[in-house]
This record gives structure tokens, sequence and C-alpha cells, in this order.
């Protein structure tokens, strides 16, 4: 997600240019498959399209790295632009450190939780209520975040082959939009509907929604149901995300 510019030249490059034909190819992939999704999202899906986006960005690098891109960049012309791009990236990355931030917190009262399980149920109590509490906090920040999240319309940008930037950073804070709401066991939406909602193109219906989260906050309800499996594989479900995001932002 970085971004250089050093460069002298006028145009951007075209849709034509491998690379940014590349680049287009995997946008519509990501919006094939979302359109493909149900409304309810699970976490092979969840994951799957970190690394999606992940391969993306990857991609943009190249593209950016291009001498045509470069030398487009450095014109006085395009000065705005240049600094909405950096402004999306480090929207980005902010995003990747506040969802990492909520699944560390949320990891280290799991393994507390564990190691309690090991030892005596009897002192499970205080510690399930704060990690309750801590998913409240959660939720309010992730929702918080939600609101937020705002994506500058390609359309306003003259140049058409710019678009794509403006795409890619719109599937990114989709990515986000449904990763917070996954996380928070709140309303999810599918189809493409979060990035026609973000770009304010129609109003979306969604869903309420079940996973791993939810059913271990619904087990902490009753200890006595409480299984020490579901909060492993919560647990190590939390840490592949928290590796996918890393690589996201590092992407």
């Amino acid at each position: 997600m970085a971004v250089s510019f050093h460069v002298r030249s006028n145009s951007f490059p075209s849709r034509s240019h491998p690379q940014a034909a590349h680049v287009s190819e995997q946008l519509a992939r990501l919006r094939s498959s979302e359109e493909g999704e149900t409304s309810t999202s699970s976490s092979s899906s969840i994951c799957q399209r970190i690394d999606n986006i992940q391969e993306l960005h990857e991609s943009l690098d190249k593209l950016i790295c291009l001498p045509v891109t470069q030398q487009a960049l450095a014109q006085e012309q395009n000065k705005k632009t240049v600094e909405q791009l950096l402004d999306g990236s480090l929207r980005i990355l902010d995003l990747c450190n506040i969802s990492k931030d909520g699944l560390s917190e949320m990891k280290e009262s799991l393994m507390e939780i564990q190691s309690i399980l090991r030892r005596k149920r009897s002192e499970l109590s205080g510690e399930v209520k704060k990690y309750l509490a801590s998913r409240k906090a959660g939720k309010k920040t992730f929702q918080k975040v939600q609101k937020s999240l705002k994506v500058a319309h390609v359309e306003d940008k003259k140049e058409e082959s710019l678009a794509v930037f403006g795409e890619a950073e719109a599937v990114t804070v989709a990515l986000f939009d449904s990763f917070f709401r996954y996380i928070s066991g709140s309303k999810t939406c599918g189809k493409w509907s979060v990035v026609s909602k973000l770009m304010n193109k129609k109003k979306v219906t969604c869903e309420a929604q079940a996973n791993e989260f939810t059913m271990v906050e619904s087990e902490f309800q009753s200890e006595k149901t409480l299984k020490m499996e579901d909060v492993q594989i919560l647990e190590s479900f939390i840490q592949d995300l928290d590796d996918r995001l890393e690589s996201l932002s590092k992407a």
C-alpha cells in the first residue's frame, strides 16, 4: 500500500497496459465474487477476501511504479490526485491497525480464559465478564469507524484511467465494513451492496449474522455450556485473521 512519486509525463497508463488491465481484471473478479455471495459471510470467505484484497494492492503497487504512472503523478495538475491516493493509503493502513488492535485484545482474553478452563472453572466468571466488556467496547469502536467510512467518488476524477485507484479503495473499504460487521456479529450486507452504499448509488438490505464470535459470546452468557474447543477455534481464527491483516498492511 506504499505510494512513492518521482516523475515527468502527462498521462496515466491506459487500461490497455498489461498491468492496468490486470488490476481491472482483479477488480472485476472481486465484484463478481461479492455478487455471488449470500447476505451472510463465513470465516473462509472473509479470509479469502482479505487475501484477494492483498493481491490487488500488490498489483496496484506495480502499477504505481510504472515510469508512465510516476511521470503523470509528478504533474502539477495531478497534485490533488496524489494527495487523495496518499490519504487513501493511510486510511487503509489505519483500518488494518484498528482491526488488529481489536483482535489482539480479544485474543489475549481468550488465552486467559483457556488457561482458567484448564485450572478452575470457579475463577472463570470474572474473566468472562472482562471479555464481554471488551467485546462491547470493541463493537462500539468498530461501529464508530464504520460510520466514518467514505470513499472519494471515482466519477469526480477527470482521468478515466484513475478509476481503478478509486475502485480499489472502495472494495478495500467495503471489505473492512464487512469485517467489522462480522466480528461484531451485527447485520451484514452482500452482493456488492456495501460498495454501492459507499458510492451512494442505492440503498441496501442487510441481515443479522451468526458466526464464531457470536457463538462463543452466547456460550459465555451461560458459562456451564462453554466449551474449551470452541474457545480454541475462535482464538485460532483470530490469529489467522491477524496474520492476514498484517500481510495486507505490508502489501
